[in-house]
């Protein structure tokens, strides 16, 4: 099919003059590619328009004709004249093809923000084409936060070190040469096209009167200012983490966006769910090429058709039709276009009860079977208070140490995020520390050990014992170098970990660990994370498809009709 014609936007940025050193090229019968247009046309074109006014403009070499043959329009660098070879026809016009969308609009220019650096330290690099610029009061601020071992402080030292190594790459380091640019590609992230610039200058920009001039955000925005009137043909955005900072901006007439680049979804209702419903038409439409036979008490059954590209493996599927039998099923395996479910264990019989624990719905039912796989390594458990995440993970675990010795011993832990005022240092060992934090565990401990009610008064208390032996109670502040072997680790409001924490954690697993996941999403207490940018989001979307691994979405709670009802209408 034919190409598009170019943009003619981009004439206005060629003189005339580069083509009157080589009026014979114009000429010449050389073969160009189909979507590079002949020089006369753009010599008149850029002739007509009217020159733009930004800094690309004003310091652009001329450009050649043969850089035109080379490339559609390059925006960044000119080439010394050659002529066009015929043999390289057909690659070059697949460079322009490939180059054309980003040619359409102009590189915009992004004013970071501290907490910006502060909370994805290679968000440098995560801006494609687009250039950077970082205000002087940023790099204070940053030299301001260095110190510590908090998690920030890690951060600024890790932005600094990227810092340092794009401005050794410069070969003089005089304010000419920073003027034009780092180049973020010099430090071997090759997708970031575009440029970092630092302020050389005093920028004064009056700010309105009853913004205090002194204060670290409104220099930020003064600088905003400054630079859009500076470059009125090129789109100025400040990037910022704070919900306030933004609001100002645009009070004030500047474009402002989020740091969208962290979050793993712009919509938590996209969330991989790990339960998909099979159609009413199911066995109509999958019957005639299944196959199915029984593999030690277990139903399996191979399916191909239009419903296989939209399963995952370890993904569970459902079919309740009313006069029928209900179909619950496990996807085990995708091969091309066919794919194995298996049926499930009912848990919710009381002789597959899990330490006198049985499923009192179907995800319940679900979250059980993946609890007790022991080809599932992770397993991540969402759902609103009262759904059971807890108890259920806890009773499998303490079955498979107890019961089936598949695991040493239990690790649970937790983000220590108060609710509400925090109540100030806590005496006594590092799991003495952590057990105000884990009423959680002593609750549903305290409901486990109640099941057995022929064993007595002291049987109990053996077995309360027993138990307590097997479960240690770990801090996160000390993960950092720990390997767990042969262990069932719990990890507790997963939401409020952000997603280099919960790599941090993940990675401590050693052979024959299986480690759980459990959060509510609408429960996040730490600040500057959201429901998209949560650790547990990140680690649901990325492990999603892997076949040691599932997830489940508990919807319905079975604490009480009160909780029920509460967390409907407050």
């Amino acid at each position: 099919m034919p190409l598009p014609k170019p943009p003619t936007k981009r004439a206005s940025r060629l003189d005339a003059t580069a083509f009157a050193a080589t009026p014979a090229v114009s000429k010449a019968p050389t073969p160009r590619p189909a979507a590079v247009p002949s020089p006369a046309p753009l010599a008149e074109a850029s002739s007509r328009s009217r020159p733009v006014k930004s800094e690309r403009s004003a310091t652009a070499k001329p450009v050649t004709p043969a850089q035109l043959a080379q490339t559609a329009f390059p925006a960044r660098q000119a080439s010394t004249p050659a002529p066009v070879a015929a043999a390289t026809e057909k690659p070059k016009a697949k460079a322009a093809r490939s180059s054309k969308p980003r040619s359409l609009e102009a590189p915009k220019l992004f004013v970071l923000d501290t907490n910006v650096l502060m909370h994805d330290p290679m968000c440098l690099f995560r801006f494609e084409e687009h250039d950077i610029y970082l205000p002087m009061i940023t790099l204070e601020e940053l030299d301001g936060h260095k110190k510590g071992m908090s998690e920030v402080a890690r951060n600024v030292r890790q932005v600094s070190r990227e810092l340092d190594a794009l401005a050794a790459s410069l070969q003089s380091s005089t304010l000419e040469e920073m003027a034009k640019g780092l180049p973020l590609a010099h430090t071997g992230h090759r997708e970031a096209g575009g440029k970092l610039f630092f302020q050389t200058q005093l920028l004064d920009t009056p700010l309105p009167v009853g913004l205090p001039q002194g204060k670290a955000d409104n220099q930020i925005l003064g600088v905003v200012q400054a630079l859009k009137n500076l470059q009125p043909g090129r789109e100025v955005v400040l990037v910022s983490k704070d919900i306030n900072m933004r609001i100002k901006a645009r009070a004030l007439g500047l474009a402002a966006e989020d740091y969208r680049n962290d979050k793993a979804l712009e919509d938590s209702d996209l969330l991989y769910t790990g339960v998909q419903a099979l159609p009413a038409d199911f066995w109509e439409r999958h019957g005639k090429t299944m196959e199915s036979w029984q593999q030690g008490g277990t139903t399996y059954y191979r399916i191909s058709g239009p419903l296989v590209p939209s399963l995952l493996v370890n993904e569970f599927v459902y079919l309740e039709a009313p006069g029928s039998a209900p179909l619950y099923a496990k996807v085990t395996e995708i091969t091309g276009k066919s794919a194995v479910l298996r049926t499930l264990k009912d848990f919710g019989h009381q002789k597959n009860s899990v330490w006198g624990v049985t499923a009192r719905n179907r995800e319940q039912n679900f979250a059980l079977n993946l609890l007790t796989d022991p080809d599932c390594d992770f397993i991540t458990l969402t759902g609103t208070a009262g759904t059971g995440k807890t108890l259920m993970t806890l009773a499998a675990g303490l079955q498979q140490v107890l019961d089936e010795r598949r695991y040493s011993e239990i690790i649970v832990t937790r983000v220590t995020v108060p609710v509400g005022e925090d109540i100030g240092f806590l005496p006594g060992t590092e799991e003495e520390k952590m057990g105000p934090w884990m009423g959680a565990l002593d609750d549903n401990l305290e409901v486990l050990a109640r099941g057995d009610g022929s064993a007595g008064e002291w049987g109990r208390a053996a077995t309360n014992d027993l138990v307590r032996s097997k479960i240690k109670i770990k801090s996160l502040n000390f993960m950092r170098g720990r390997t767990f072997l042969n262990k069932y680790v719990i990890i507790d409001e997963a939401q409020n970990l952000t997603p280099k924490q919960m790599k941090t954690l993940i990675t401590r697993a050693g052979p024959g660990t299986k480690i759980v996941c459990l959060g509510n999403l609408a429960q996040i207490d730490t600040p500057y994370l959201t429901e998209g940018s949560s650790g547990l989001t990140f680690a649901v979307d990325r492990f999603k498809g892997w076949a040691h691994s599932g997830h489940v979405t508990l919807a319905r709670g079975e604490r009480s009709r009160l909780a029920d009802f509460a967390s409907e209408v407050l």
